[in-house]
């Protein structure tokens, strides 16, 4: 009996010292997803920052396609309006909006790229 509870403590012990394993990991993890999540956001701001330029170019060459242009811009307006919370990650309903945001411009710069095959000396 005496080696059968020495072993039930060490396999007590033993299964105590092994869930503490990894709580360390997760501020780490947390801090890679949060620096991961601000990446995305800069890439976001970035390509929004980049379509003035591209709006100015198509503008020169193509001023019959005045609605794409305008698509353009308005899906932009609303990509750079939107204040993103800072719970935007654990709030779907904020995260739904930033995604359908993203996705208009996305859309809208596809049809103005279309509009630049159209017009090869861009």
């Amino acid at each position: 009996m005496n080696r059968r509870g020495f072993s039930l403590l060490l396999l007590l012990v033993m299964a105590f010292g092994l869930s503490g394993c990894g709580i360390n990991d997760i501020p780490t993890y947390d801090e890679q997803t949060k620096a991961a999540w601000s990446e995305v956001l800069n890439q976001y701001k970035r390509r929004a920052d980049l379509v003035p330029n591209l709006v100015e170019t198509v503008k020169g060459f193509a001023a019959q396609e005045k609605t794409v242009l305008t698509q353009v811009v308005e899906a932009r307006a609303k990509a750079t309006q939107m204040t993103i919370p800072s719970d935007i990650l654990t709030n779907p309903e904020a995260f739904k909006q930033f995604q359908a945001n993203q996705a208009n411009l996305g859309g809208a710069l596809a049809r103005l790229l279309a509009v630049v095959e159209n017009y090869p000396e861009l």
